[in-house]
């Protein structure tokens, strides 16, 4: 049975039960993922509340957006699981839940009875998914902190300029694609229970889901050795792709193939440059970047930047202007995307970013604000209660 206040029969996970014991990014990012696909998800949270509560500015009535960004579709109950009552609640949520989500410290579970070997011998049948920083045997005592990460695993050695420092990311990006892979790591599990009726344990690391996220550049090093560099805006293996100064400001061209660069310069009214054997391949451009940038910087400077956005993109040449958050969300809406949604009813809805994916049968919803601590307490225990009397 599911929670009154979730939608039955809805969504491509509805009947799904997770028991979520993570908290500030990663975790919560992939179970916000379930829970829009209509799974129901119980947010167990300490005393004190998931700390992205109080990550503020920015916030709406006192509550941290960076909480809200993660944690709609949730159900709140605190329990303190050095309490033996509450613990006792934590293992009734698990022994009703299909999957179980936690990031503590490698090891800090093991006093509650849930540690990878407790949890396989007492549900086994359920998706056990732990998240650390740094895996579980030589990191095990570094702390996961995606800035962290960042740092160790080379994007910050090649992220900024040249003549610059290395430079952090705008966003926690290893936060969210350890739970991008958490949630894929998740579904596989329960595809593979329907097949052995048995549960198993995924494990995912920041430092591991930062090396695989690197793609090209650590593959570059891993395959032949290559030490990538600071580089800024420009691209390792591909010219002209980047930001260009135009009459007033700069647009992103990006170039990569012989078709594109041809449509390209002929807008630009070099339509030989093609020939010129120092640009007519990938690999020559790349050579030869310094003698083609100054030559097409020329050509850019005779018009402004939304005039050239519209003659390349009616030629297909894929070009974008450089915009603040506030304008990125506003052309999203201006391409019919719609990327805000209202999230709950009442007074409790709050606008957030919707869920990218959409399903042509079993859409993703948009229920439940995300939860005050400790908001459902009342639902969860009555849903306990009654999943205590269903012998199913």
């Amino acid at each position: 049975m599911t929670l009154s206040t979730t939608s039955a029969g809805e969504g491509p996970l509805s009947g799904i039960v997770v028991a979520d014991f993570s908290r500030i990014l990663a975790g919560p990012y992939c179970t916000m993922l379930l829970a829009d696909m209509g799974a129901t998800v119980i947010k167990v949270e300490g005393p004190g509340g998931d700390d992205t509560r109080l990550y503020k500015p920015p916030s709406v009535n006192g509550i941290g957006t960076y909480y809200l960004s993660v944690n709609r579709n949730k159900h709140s109950v605190v329990l303190d699981l050095k309490d033996p009552e509450d613990l006792a609640t934590a293992y009734e949520i698990i022994d009703a839940a299909d999957v179980f989500i936690e990031n503590f410290k490698p090891g800090g579970l093991k006093q509650f009875g849930l540690d990878a070997e407790s949890v396989a011998e007492r549900w086994p049948g359920i998706v056990h998914a732990s998240i650390t920083g740094f895996g579980t045997d030589g990191g095990a005592h570094l702390p996961g902190y995606d800035l962290l990460v960042q740092g160790v695993s080379g994007f910050m050695s090649v992220t900024g300029f040249p003549d610059g420092p290395p430079q952090r990311g705008g966003v926690a990006l290893f936060d969210v694609i350890t739970g991008l892979h958490a949630a894929i790591a998740v579904l596989g599990a329960l595809h593979e229970r329907t097949t052995s009726g048995r549960g198993q344990h995924v494990e995912l690391d920041l430092f591991s889901a930062a090396l695989s996220g690197l793609v090209n550049q650590t593959t570059g090093y891993a395959a032949c050795g290559n030490d990538p560099q600071r580089l800024g805006n420009e691209h390792p293996s591909l010219f002209p792709y980047g930001p260009f100064p135009t009459a007033d400001k700069d647009l992103i061209i990006t170039v990569a193939n012989n078709s594109q660069f041809t449509r390209f310069t002929t807008v630009l009214g070099m339509p030989d440059l093609i020939q010129d054997p120092r640009f007519d391949s990938v690999e020559h451009r790349n050579d030869h970047r310094e003698e083609l940038r100054p030559l097409l910087n020329e050509a850019l400077r005779g018009d402004t930047a939304e005039a050239w956005a519209e003659k390349l993109q009616a030629a297909g040449v894929p070009c974008a202007p450089i915009l603040t958050i506030p304008e990125g969300v506003q052309y999203a809406e201006s391409l019919g995307l719609h990327p805000v949604v209202q999230v709950g009813s009442g007074e409790d809805t709050v606008p957030l970013i919707k869920n990218p994916v959409t399903y042509s049968r079993t859409p993703v919803r948009y229920d439940k604000a995300p939860p005050a601590l400790d908001a459902d307490r009342e639902a969860v225990m009555d849903w306990l209660h009654s999943h205590r009397k269903d012998p199913s």
